[in-house]
């Protein structure tokens, strides 16, 4: 199964998620590799529109200094009065886009993500938002609009393609999902991957 309505694709990833009791642990291990790696954590959230699965995005503002006018998950840096990964992805989706945390379930999380050029080890959280979005209310200075994206339409392989870059001598491979006027790339691309592969698996 890799596209159905969203009580399945819930009940998909409820199995093969990791716990969010092993976030932090997670983080942890790679963070060993990484000990100068700040911690910030993103939420992928999925709800229903229509009989549509769909996924959650954001452009930030042109003007941050790190990832301006990307294409994005909410989500950002761990505070120190945050509890776990998952309370600061959700802290910062509401402060981002006003979400409503009534009626949002944490699924899983998946495995963490580096960004080489920022220095971020960032935890994708994945939920589920039962409710919806509820009233959108968008953080001016971080986030100039709300992208809502169908998941049939990540899966299009059409939107999607790989290059390779160097980067201090090293060759990476960069992930490109084409979507309208939309270009999803670097972390955001890479985590949004992991989510797909993780859905695809078995199916």
């Amino acid at each position: 199964m890799y596209v159905e309505g969203i009580k399945d694709v819930v009940a998909v990833l409820r199995q093969r998620l990791e716990p969010v009791e092993r976030a932090e642990l997670l983080a942890d291990t790679v963070e060993g590799q990484l000990p100068h790696a700040r911690k910030a954590a993103v939420l992928i959230g999925l709800f229903d529109r229509e009989g549509e699965v769909c996924m959650v995005f954001i452009r930030r503002a042109a003007t941050l200094r790190s990832h301006g006018g990307e294409i994005a998950f909410p989500g950002g840096g761990i505070e120190p009065t945050d509890s776990s990964p998952a309370a600061a992805a959700l802290r910062e989706a509401r402060e981002e886009i006003g979400l409503d945390m009534s009626g949002v379930e944490v699924l899983g999380v998946l495995e963490p993500v580096f960004t080489v050029v920022s220095n971020y080890l960032i935890v994708p959280v994945v939920a589920f938002l039962a409710e919806g979005l509820g009233v959108i209310q968008l953080q001016a200075s971080e986030v100039t609009e709300i992208i809502l994206i169908p998941l049939r339409s990540l899966t299009d392989t059409s939107i999607y393609h790989t290059e390779e870059w160097m980067h201090d001598g090293q060759a990476r491979t960069i992930y490109f999902y084409d979507y309208g006027p939309y270009r999803i790339w670097g972390a955001t691309a890479r985590m949004l991957k992991a989510f797909l592969d993780l859905l695809k698996q078995g199916s």
